[in-house]
């Protein structure tokens, strides 16, 4: 096993920071490898904002739901889906663009922003900086929009809070390989008892991550079916329509 490999493996989510700033060489290069990893035909239809502005990260983690590692860490680093600048590349040949009002459109934008954010990871932890990804930059998504002056065509995706970690959080179990990677076809069958079995797995691990002697009832399932049985931010479909994503096609 290589030291990347390693390095991947042992990924954990940050949320407590320094206040130390991150070096701009140490930035830019982990904007370089966001920016080198691949995208839909080439299209590179995602764009990276850079939020260090201290007011500007206090406002951004109120919106997100007062996560307050936004406004702790030095840089917070914006994916956004961007079909402006394809929108242009359209113009300049005379053709309409129609590919952001579908849902390929939406799919490509977010797994590009996806794979660039992946990129930014490995690349900060490599370098003993803390990483935590914030979803929850959609909670808002029209406020966001306008914070960081989001033109048409774009659209906010998530959110990765870069800096000097504070602490070192304890690793999250995952699902065992043979459930994650299928072999051949789908192997449905096997994942009713893997998912009682991995809720006894993370039910000691929340039990032992409890603070202050709190133990923390609760298992993967029951967290999953409390997020998943809503649209936890209903504000998402109605921006992304006034930012031109349709999503009718």
């Amino acid at each position: 096993m290589n030291d990347t490999i390693k390095l991947i493996r042992h990924h954990r989510s940050i949320r407590k920071y320094l206040e130390k700033d991150v070096p701009a060489e140490m930035l830019e290069a982990i904007l370089e490898s966001a920016r080198a990893m691949p995208t839909s035909i080439n299209g590179q239809q995602l764009s990276v904002v850079v939020v260090k502005d201290k007011d500007k990260k206090a406002k951004i983690a109120e919106l997100t739901g007062n996560q307050v590692w936004i406004a702790q860490a030095p840089a917070f680093l914006v994916f956004v889906a961007d079909f402006y600048k394809t929108t242009i590349a359209c113009e300049k040949n005379g053709m309409p663009e129609i590919i952001h009002e579908s849902v390929e459109g939406t799919m490509v934008g977010t797994f590009d922003c996806g794979l660039a954010m992946g990129g930014a990871i490995v690349a900060a932890e490599s370098m003993g900086l803390g990483i935590v990804p914030i979803g929850a930059i959609r909670r808002n998504p029209e406020e966001m929009i306008r914070l960081l002056n989001l033109p048409e065509r774009t659209f906010p995706v998530a959110g990765l809070v870069v800096g000097y970690p504070a602490d070192s959080s304890a690793k999250k179990p995952r699902f065992p390989l043979q459930v994650f990677a299928h072999k051949e076809t789908y192997q449905s069958d096997a994942i009713k008892q893997a998912i009682d079995e991995y809720d006894a797995l993370m039910a000691d691990y929340y039990s032992k991550r409890g603070s202050n002697g709190d133990r923390k009832e609760t298992d993967w399932s029951s967290q999953v079916a409390s997020a998943y049985k809503q649209v936890y931010f209903p504000a998402v479909y109605p921006a992304m329509i006034k930012q031109g994503f349709k999503n009718d096609k």
